[in-house]
């Protein structure tokens, strides 16, 4: 018996995702990977990894073309008279808050990141998907992030 007999707990059903789907990206050389004329599509854990390369690089509010959930505000660290200490706080969160948008992603753990003389930023890190842990590590030249 309960105290309030007409409240009753609402238990959120499991939503079941489909299969994560996306253009396979050359890391390396910043774009996406064509076969034959055709973009070439990824699946499951890499079509997240593939999702996560580019969210960190575009700029959250510049481009209509993507909801102002999607994208990263790393670029508002430019300029900024912070201390290197607070500069990658901020760093982590704004990996953390472009990351969380995703529904796929569980969980973005052990995030790392560092600024090198040329004022790139560095970002390590494993980000927990629905898929299983990815390894996520690279560079991102903010002032060159579209």
């Amino acid at each position: 018996m309960t105290i309030f007999p007409m409240i009753q707990p609402q238990i959120a059903e499991a939503r079941q995702l489909p299969l994560c789907r996306d253009v396979l990206w050359d890391a390396a050389k910043g774009i996406p990977v064509f076969r034959a004329g055709e973009p070439v599509i990824v699946q499951g854990a890499q079509a997240v990894a593939s999702w996560i390369w580019r969210a960190l690089r575009v700029c959250r509010y510049r481009h209509e073309l993507y909801t102002w959930d999607y994208g990263s505000e790393l670029e508002g660290l430019i300029g900024q008279a912070y201390t290197a200490a607070l500069k990658q706080a901020e760093a982590r969160r704004y990996v953390e808050e472009a990351l969380a948008v995703n529904p796929y992603i569980q969980a973005v753990r052990q995030i790392q990141t560092e600024f090198d003389e040329e004022g790139r930023l560095l970002i390590r890190g494993t980000v927990d998907t629905v898929y299983g842990p990815i390894e996520i590590g690279g560079d991102i030249d903010a002032s060159a992030a579209g």
